[in-house]
């Protein structure tokens, strides 16, 4: 496969900002999304943190009327598609919309439709559940919501791989590229599912964070005092153009996606394998793809949860891979700063990678102030941190053993 497919635009909803520069700014300046859960009433819920989208205006970027058609996670997913395109100076009425095509995922898709609509069934009954339950709660029709906005005919899909779904839905998109089936994809992940039943469901796991006194200081990845992920919403979604047209258009190439490596850990339903095996495995298959020397990796975009498994087993994968080089790696998890955004995860730290390669500064893990004697790597602690790097890596991992690992080199 010698088509290369690089990045020309970037969408991004998250707590830390509604815009691709909001959103880099609030991860260089540390500034945290996370606090006190405002949606509904937290009496009862061990946890009481989240980090949520704040501000967000579906009417600026879908007609008011569809838009009422739509599930949360399917209009974060709209925005963000939009932000992107735009970003990206297409025009799909000069482009062939056969050979572009959509791929967005998400971990849970329409939970809050599916709640709203339980509690009509219940007081109302079976004949005033709306027509529109269906469509607004598949996880599909984020893509086919994307397609239909730009009429995209080329390849549509969707991927539901928990917390490893954006990073699941921009490789494969770079997959369709290299083979020719696409020349364009708008790839990515939405996440909407903040909402008593999605968040209570977490509570009972013992998944989320509950320091509830600090929720600033919640989320607070390879810190001894890690105690849970704080539970985010947004997405984000790219471009990706083959190469030799992009250029051929005076695209904005902003980066350049590489490699591509996926694994299962084939271990438990929820806990990471204790040896990082899969995880290690996915990262070595994304270098491998890229034909890129460890030497020559420059930074990691953990996936790093704030969970003392993830945070734990993900730093011994990582010592697997790069051995005694593993220690002059910065690695930093901006979900310190914007939570957990489930199956939007992937791709808004896909998108951190690639602002790094552009401005040069590796975003730092905040919140980080007891080091952990088992996570014992440069975490890039509190501050961010200028440095010229030309690679970086983002690395997601999921619910059911999902891994799925992006390479991006600087474009030059």
């Amino acid at each position: 496969m010698d088509r290369r497919v690089v990045v020309t635009g970037m969408g991004v909803i998250s707590p830390v900002g509604n815009t691709v520069g909001d959103f880099w700014s609030s991860l260089v300046n540390g500034r945290t999304g996370t606090g006190l859960l405002a949606k509904f009433n937290t009496e009862g819920f061990s946890s009481k943190v989240a980090a949520e989208v704040k501000n967000f205006d579906p009417d600026r970027y879908i007609d008011p009327k569809e838009s009422r058609r739509m599930d949360l996670f399917i209009q974060y997913a709209m925005a963000a598609a939009q932000m992107a395109v735009d970003r990206s100076g297409l025009d799909f009425e000069k482009e062939d919309k056969e050979r572009a095509g959509v791929l967005v995922g998400s971990g849970i898709g329409g939970i809050q439709t599916l709640e709203t609509q339980k509690e009509v069934l219940d007081q109302k009954g079976p004949r005033r559940i709306s027509p529109l339950l269906i469509p607004m709660l598949i996880i599909n029709m984020a893509a086919g919501m994307v397609s239909i906005r730009w009429g995209l005919r080329g390849p549509n899909t969707s991927v539901v791989t928990a917390c490893a779904t954006g990073n699941h839905c921009i490789g494969d998109a770079m997959r369709f590229i290299q083979r020719g089936d696409a020349d364009i994809m708008l790839a990515g992940g939405t996440e909407g599912s903040i909402t008593p039943l999605g968040f209570g469901g977490f509570c009972s796991m013992k998944a989320l964070s509950t320091r509830n006194e600090e929720p600033d200081k919640a989320s607070r990845p390879f810190d001894l005092d890690r105690d849970g992920f704080v539970m985010g919403e947004g997405a984000g979604i790219v471009v990706l153009e083959e190469l030799e047209r992009a250029k051929k258009r005076g695209a904005p190439i902003l980066a350049e996606l590489v490699g591509y490596g996926i694994s299962a850990d084939a271990h438990h339903i929820t806990m990471p394998d204790p040896e990082g095996r899969g995880a290690c495995k996915a990262m070595r298959l994304a270098l491998d793809d890229a034909k890129l020397p460890d030497a020559e990796l420059d930074y990691i975009n953990a996936h790093g949860t704030s969970t003392p498994y993830n945070d734990k087993f993900e730093t011994i994968a990582i010592k697997n891979l790069l051995n005694s080089r593993a220690k002059e790696v910065p690695v930093s998890s901006t979900k310190s700063m914007t939570g957990h955004l489930l199956g939007a995860a992937g791709a808004v730290e896909l998108i951190a990678c690639v602002l790094a390669l552009v401005h040069g500064v590796i975003p730092p893990t905040i919140n980080y102030a007891t080091p952990d004697p088992e996570c014992d790597l440069d975490y890039v602690p509190n501050i961010a941190r200028e440095k010229k790097i030309k690679t970086a890596m983002s690395n997601s991992f999921g619910f059911g053993g999902h891994n799925a690992v992006l390479v991006a080199r600087k474009f030059e």
